[in-house]
């Protein structure tokens, strides 16, 4: 009898420790999942107050810029497209216009150096400053959330955190990478001409 007795107990010991570790291991990744969910959020933030910064730019450098026409509409075309896209969720094209996006609105500020009345006049310039910090944002962002998820890809995939991720199913998002057009420098001899 105290055979079974302390078989049952080393048998319900073994149980206990195996739930506990599970336990913890689970919160672990749903803890990292979270991380990275709000580090792409924080990506989102940026995004949102780049978007909602163009029009304000557009507006002051419109008063200046008659000859850029075509750049003027296609930074709002782009802008429209990208809030189109985050609006149906589809973040791997919001990605792709966001990269294009964001070439556009770097030739207009390379192409508001052309014109002196525009490079002195005080809005334009807090509205470049403004862009700047921005960019710079954004890009605090993306590495953000690039960390959090290689962070969490490392949990779900080394044993037995691939089990558990698969059991309650918690997946990675792809990494944050520019287009291979994006990783072109910026030609501001074209973006003037």
């Amino acid at each position: 009898m105290s055979e079974f007795f302390t078989a049952n107990w080393l048998l319900i010991s073994i149980l206990v420790v195996f739930i506990v570790i599970f336990y913890a291991w689970y919160v672990s990744i749903i803890t990292k999942r979270n991380a990275m969910e709000e580090a792409f959020s924080g990506i989102d933030v940026q995004l949102k107050k780049r978007t909602d910064l163009i029009p304000n730019v557009l507006a002051i450098a419109k008063k200046f810029m008659t000859h850029e026409k075509e750049l003027l509409e296609e930074v709002t075309r782009l802008r429209t497209d990208v809030l189109n896209a985050a609006s149906s969720n589809n973040n791997e094209q919001r990605f792709k216009l966001e990269g294009q996006l964001e070439n556009s609105l770097s030739g207009l500020m390379i192409a508001v150096e052309n014109y002196p009345e525009l490079k002195s006049d005080g809005t334009m310039l807090d509205a470049q400053r403004t862009y700047a910090d921005v960019e710079a944002h954004i890009s605090a962002a993306r590495r953000n959330f690039n960390s959090a998820n290689r962070v969490l890809r490392n949990a779900i995939q080394v044993f037995p955190g691939n089990i558990i991720a698969a059991m309650v199913g918690v997946k990675a998002m792809a990494f944050f990478e520019i287009s291979e057009s994006e990783r072109q420098p910026v030609n501001a001899a074209e973006l003037l001409n």
